[in-house]
């Protein structure tokens, strides 16, 4: 069974900056085209950013120019560089496979409060 493990959640300040990184257990990673999530207190999750297997990118619009989605197919691993954070960013930070949908992770909680 795939799992997905993500990590490099914290607590940060209005403007600071945070690397969120998904590690999948899978042999054909390369293929899945890979999404990060969040959920927010009391509202649905929703896909923020995403990449394909061949490096292309899309952002909604609350999060584009200020986070970056990436992957390392050789360590099966997807990122999400958010930089300049709100509090509006504050959520629980889910990855998972757009094209072939896994069981989700625990997720990574993401605080940004002074």
């Amino acid at each position: 069974q795939v799992q997905l493990v993500e990590s490099g959640g914290g607590l940060v300040q209005p403007g600071g900056s945070l690397r969120l990184s998904c590690l999948v257990s899978s042999s054909i990673f390369s293929i899945y085209t890979m999404g990060w999530y969040r959920q927010a207190p009391g509202k649905q999750r929703e896909l923020v950013a995403s990449i394909t297997g061949g490096g292309s990118t899309n952002y909604v619009d609350s999060v584009r120019g200020r986070f970056t989605i990436s992957r390392d197919n050789a360590k099966n691993t997807a990122y999400l560089q958010m930089n300049s954070l709100k509090p509006e960013d504050t959520a629980v930070y889910y990855c998972n496979a757009i094209n072939v949908p896994l069981n989700w992770g625990q997720g990574t909680q993401v605080t940004v409060s002074s």
